[in-house]
């Protein structure tokens, strides 16, 4: 069995130079106005909100893809079809609840915007 190298075989070999430039200084940030709102913020706020809509939907989409994909596989695995339906059923009972939840928690953020008065 091999020798493993020792601490002074080790240290007499020269160090590898890093590829890695040291990190860059960001620049100095301009000094504005804390009260007043950054330029373009209720156009980014309607995007980020419209972003977030887009992504439950995917949520859901994709909740619902798995519904239909869990029992064909049990199916292909030797599960009973009676099984299958009963994990189809639960499935789709879970997506169901979570698609309400969701759409409730959205239409509570849509009340707290500025114009519901609740949101700062």
């Amino acid at each position: 069995m091999p020798v493993p190298p020792t601490a002074a075989a080790r240290s007499s070999a020269t160090p590898t130079p890093t590829l890695a430039a040291p990190p860059a200084r960001p620049a100095p940030r301009a000094h504005r106005r804390t009260d007043a709102p950054p330029a373009g913020a209720a156009a980014e706020k309607r995007a980020a909100e419209k972003k977030g809509e887009q992504a439950a939907g995917d949520v859901v989409r994709w909740a619902v893809f798995c519904c239909v994909l869990v029992p064909v596989v049990l199916v292909v695995y030797g599960t009973s079809l009676a099984g299958a339906a009963g994990a189809a059923l639960g499935l789709v009972s879970v997506t169901a609840a979570c698609r309400l939840l969701l759409r409730r928690s959205e239409r509570g953020l849509r009340a707290e915007t500025p114009h519901g008065g609740h949101r700062r």
